[in-house]
């Protein structure tokens, strides 16, 4: 299935080294694909594969709708025992982006740091990230996914409540990685009430030592009532049993891929609960790695970030003159501006 609507899907092992990996590349019809690398550990090849194509279909769509000049694609290296140092896998990743003349351009995700962005940069110009760039820089890409992701919210407030304010709302946040802390660095500030999870205690403590956050359990915060839920760790939360549960008016958050499967947009919609489809509002990290490319600065990523509010209230507008759901209402927008 992946052949009919997928450019590339490439498989790359090199056993000197222990590599395993694969990058999806979806589109380049609006220019080179853009799209982070993650390293994780997957439960079998099959899932490993089916991330890398969800993710870089999702990549594409979010290049689209933030009005950047790139495709989408991904690359995900598979964890496992056995594998051999990191820079040895990173430059043989390296090798491969070489191959590809900037038909694909990487950069940090899940799982990867800027000392690996540095070492695939000796194979390969063909990345971002790395020591002394934009993104790298004080967290830059990290910060304004956050900062977009918290526009998102005080836009979706606005439109359930009349008041795009975050003062004394509840926002259940899940996971606490860079993109999560600095989100609720912004709605700690914007008087919001926090409840927050994470799979790593020291991630929770530091939240509710500095934000007055309170703690729950990764099993329990998405059915915990709040005002908005902001998923911000793996995708595939959303789905039957989850949004059965769910005790909240708004889901608004970082994580990619939040929707099992499409349906669960209409799912959302049909219990009242306003979606804020996940690669409108989290753009804000493609967007400094596209300021990047084209030699902007850090003025001009955050300018261009804060368009964002202004996509997702056409999201919201167009759903409503559809008669659609949320998140059908955005792939519908992005398809056009795709010509598909």
């Amino acid at each position: 299935m992946w052949k009919q609507s997928y450019e590339q899907l490439i498989f790359l092992q090199d056993s000197s080294v222990g590599l395993k990996a694969i990058i999806a590349i979806h589109s380049t019809k609006l220019g080179p694909a853009l799209g982070g690398c993650r390293m994780r550990q997957y439960g079998s090849d099959e899932e490993a594969i089916d991330d890398a194509l969800r993710l870089a279909k999702g990549m594409t769509y979010k290049s689209a709708m933030s009005g950047i000049p790139y495709g989408g694609g991904k690359a995900v290296i598979l964890s496992h025992p056995g594998q051999g140092p990191r820079e040895a896998l990173f430059q043989a990743l390296g090798r491969q982006l070489q191959k590809m003349q900037g038909g694909y351009i990487t950069g940090m995700d899940l799982g990867t740091s800027v000392t690996d962005m540095d070492w695939i940069r000796l194979q390969t110009p063909y990345v971002t990230d790395t020591s002394g760039s934009l993104g790298a820089v004080n967290d830059l890409t990290a910060t304004m996914t956050a900062y977009g992701v918290f526009l998102g919210i005080l836009t979706a407030l606005k439109r359930v409540f009349g008041s795009g304010s975050a003062e004394r709302r509840t926002v259940a946040v899940q996971g606490l990685g860079k993109v999560g802390y600095q989100l609720c660095r912004y709605l700690y500030y914007a008087g919001a009430k926090l409840i927050v999870a994470d799979v790593d205690p020291v991630r929770v403590q530091k939240v509710v030592s500095e934000f007055g956050a309170i703690p729950k359990h990764p099993d329990a915060i998405m059915s915990e009532p709040c005002d908005v839920l902001s998923p911000c760790a793996l995708g595939g939360i959303l789905n039957d049993r989850s949004i059965s549960g769910l005790h909240c008016r708004i889901v608004a958050g970082a994580a990619n891929n939040q929707l099992t499967e499409s349906r669960h947009g209409a799912l959302l919609h049909d219990r009242g609960i306003l979606y804020a489809p996940d690669y409108v509002i989290n753009s804000g990290g493609i967007i400094v790695t596209a300021a990047e490319l084209n030699g902007g600065d850090a003025a001009t990523a955050q300018q261009n970030v804060e368009k964002i509010s202004g996509t997702l209230t056409d999201v919201f507008q167009t759903a409503d003159a559809r008669g659609l759901p949320t998140a059908d209402a955005a792939d519908l927008m992005a398809e056009g501006l795709l010509g598909i």
